[in-house]
């Protein structure tokens, strides 16, 4: 009993003057086991005098007060959680690392917005679509915020060849690009991705063995071959000091009538083996863009293209749907002379 009550003393001893003790540092300073010690930590929790802060090597106990609590919690900007899932919800997901982690403690509101946003269309994409039992969650926060949502499902890219019935991965990515793209339409309007990518400063989505990265700095997209992994593995990031508003990132995109209403597509991504942009390559870019008022086409990096692709574009496919208005973007001069030409004929 003697050894009971003053490894508990020594316990709180440490707390009142460091505010913040770990198991090791007891273990340290009594030469006693970590099991041994632990049965002290957990009478303590039991008796509400102490609380836990983060998990494994990050452990921590504080005062089990409100104040200490609080103070505590703000020092957390890295947390890890491995969640099985099963009846698992994305707010509730987002609730535990606001309530229990600094990561949002005194954001810009704007900030705060991209991050909840970003979050939650992710984290709910991994929760409903991936298949797989666990997903793992890292959030953390320095100069930018950053957070990964890794699952061990089919896979994002064979998930969409799969339902739509695509030959490659790189369709499949063609196809996301589009954006306004779902496979499971009656539950999901094909948003989330799309949206992400555009708020993000940098948005990263890798799946067997492809990369796709949206980096907002360069305003460039690519597509790069990676080492093989299962399922899919999505990274964000933000920087804390970023000016952009999540309203004005939708009101880009969405009409008058708040609908999801315009796409950009970049041409070149579309080319196969560097070759030249023919009449297929557009069929497969104008493949479920019927749904879009307004359709961008930019042509950086594309030097020229065939008659067939522009036929198949401005004259083909713009007399079937009227209503949907074609915009064009950085074409050179090769490029505009074919589009007037087929737009004459």
């Amino acid at each position: 009993m003697r050894k009971t009550i003053d490894i508990k003393l020594l316990i709180l001893a440490r707390l009142k003057r460091n505010k913040i003790v770990s198991v090791s540092e007891i273990i340290q300073a009594t030469g006693f086991s970590r099991a041994y010690i632990n049965r002290f930590f957990q009478e303590l929790r039991k008796e509400n005098k102490i609380d836990l802060v983060g998990k494994a090597n990050q452990a921590k106990y504080i005062l089990a007060t409100k104040r200490s609590l609080n103070a505590a919690r703000k020092e957390v900007k890295d947390v890890h959680r491995i969640l099985r899932n099963n009846a698992l919800m994305e707010d509730k997901v987002l609730e535990e690392v606001k309530t229990k982690s600094g990561i949002f403690h005194n954001l810009p509101n704007n900030v705060a917005h991209i991050l909840e946003y970003a979050f939650l269309e992710m984290m709910n994409n991994a929760i409903e679509h991936s298949q797989s039992p666990l997903v793992r969650l890292r959030i953390k926060r320095n100069g930018e915020i950053y957070f990964s949502i890794v699952d061990e499902g089919i896979g994002i890219f064979q998930h969409i060849m799969k339902n739509k019935n695509l030959n490659s991965e790189l369709e499949a990515i063609q196809d996301l690009l589009k954006g306004k793209q779902t496979t499971d339409p009656e539950r999901h309007s094909g948003e989330g991705i799309f949206f992400t990518s555009k708020i993000a400063d940098t948005f990263v989505i890798r799946s067997s063995s492809k990369k796709l990265t949206y980096d907002n700095w360069k305003n460039d997209i690519f597509i790069e071959e990676g080492k093989k992994i299962l399922g899919t593995r999505i990274e964000f990031w933000i920087r804390k000091k970023t000016r952009k508003e999540l309203q004005s990132i939708f009101q880009q995109y969405v009409g008058e009538e708040f609908e999801f209403g315009k796409s950009v597509v970049r041409v070149e991504l579309y080319k196969i083996d560097g070759g030249n942009i023919s009449r297929s390559q557009a069929r497969r870019i104008l493949s479920g863009l019927d749904k879009f008022k307004e359709i961008v086409l930019d042509f950086k990096n594309v030097i020229t293209i065939g008659q067939g692709f522009a036929d198949e574009v401005f004259r083909v496919w713009q007399k079937i749907h009227p209503g949907i208005k074609i915009i064009t973007n950085n074409e050179n001069e090769n490029i505009r002379f074919m589009i007037n030409h087929v737009a004459k004929s």
